[in-house]
């Protein structure tokens, strides 16, 4: 399996932008992408300025997240998808950002169908749709599982 890349503040500010799409970013948002990067070991410069993007809005179209790997683009959609539906509803302004980000991850849509279902996977577990609950490297974990899943399926057709 591939060695994992550090997930860049351009990841956690783009979470923000998703989470700033419906006019407000919840501080349980605001702590869980915060929380995570934190997780991911960034430095300290780095996280103030995730800090800063989750006080003012940002939009996700002035954010590079073309060196992320597959794996990472996935999981960055999924923990966009649980985002949104945080407060237990989706607005029309929160599906257009949140598609931004899939075409901005260069995902097609069955992709973003699989990591959404992988986002309500984990939310499902217990407690875990709460933000200070919601287990973030179990949604890696499986991402990355289910693609080396799919590595070997292609493999063993083509062999």
């Amino acid at each position: 399996m591939a060695e994992k890349t550090k997930l860049g503040q351009d990841v956690f500010i783009a979470l923000a932008a998703i989470g700033w799409a419906d006019g407000t970013l919840d501080r349980d948002e605001a702590d869980a992408i915060v929380r995570t990067a934190l997780e991911e070991g960034l430095e300290f410069d780095e996280v103030t300025a995730i800090e800063n993007a989750c006080k003012e809005p940002v939009q996700i179209g002035t954010i590079d997240l073309s060196a992320l790997s597959k794996e990472d683009r996935l999981f960055v959609y999924s923990v966009a998808a649980w985002m949104t539906r945080l407060d237990g509803k989706v607005t029309s302004d929160e599906s257009e950002a949140l598609g931004q980000l899939g075409e901005a991850l260069k995902l097609p849509p069955r992709p973003r169908a699989h990591a959404d279902s992988i986002a309500q996977e984990v939310a499902m577990m217990d407690e875990g749709d709460r933000p200070d609950r919601y287990d973030l490297v179990k949604v890696r974990l499986i991402i990355g599982e289910r693609l080396a899943a799919a590595a070997k399926r292609r493999a063993e057709t083509i062999s």
